[in-house]
């Protein structure tokens, strides 16, 4: 089976909702793992977004990349440039991927601005698991 990782910064947002599409759209077919070169916990308007869309993060945890270390993943996917820079080296032959997502997190206003910005994200990075999984898995 097919190992993913899927890394953030702080493993809150952006590889909360790529981890829970790319569970939802692999389903048996892959592994799928989050993880933030820090760790902030998740957040709760990722929760609350993803809830919108039918999938239920609520679960899940925020963790730092080092929990994996031990890991041969087969692909990595960074959704941050900060998470891209800092990406440690995996002693494996890892694929990688990167697309630097906008951070919902990071908007302001009043909420249904800021949860205007976490649906938007959320759609592209839907679309961009959508395809990722059809295209590599």
């Amino acid at each position: 089976m097919k190992k993913v990782l899927v890394l953030c910064t702080g493993n809150s947002c952006r590889s909360q909702l790529a981890e829970g599409y790319l569970r939802y759209f692999a389903g048996n077919k892959a592994e799928i793992f989050s993880a933030g070169v820090e760790t902030h916990g998740v957040n709760p308007r990722a929760i609350a977004t993803m809830k919108e869309d039918g999938i239920d993060i609520s679960a899940h945890t925020s963790n730092n990349i080092n929990e994996y270390a031990g890991i041969d993943f087969d692909y990595v996917i960074t959704v941050c440039d900060n998470a891209r820079e800092r990406c440690p080296f995996f002693p494996s032959n890892a694929q990688k991927f990167h697309y630097n997502f906008p951070d919902p997190a990071k908007a302001t206003g009043p909420e249904e601005e800021i949860l205007a910005q976490f649906r938007s994200v959320r759609q592209l990075i839907k679309d961009y698991c959508e395809a990722f999984v059809k295209d590599n898995l």
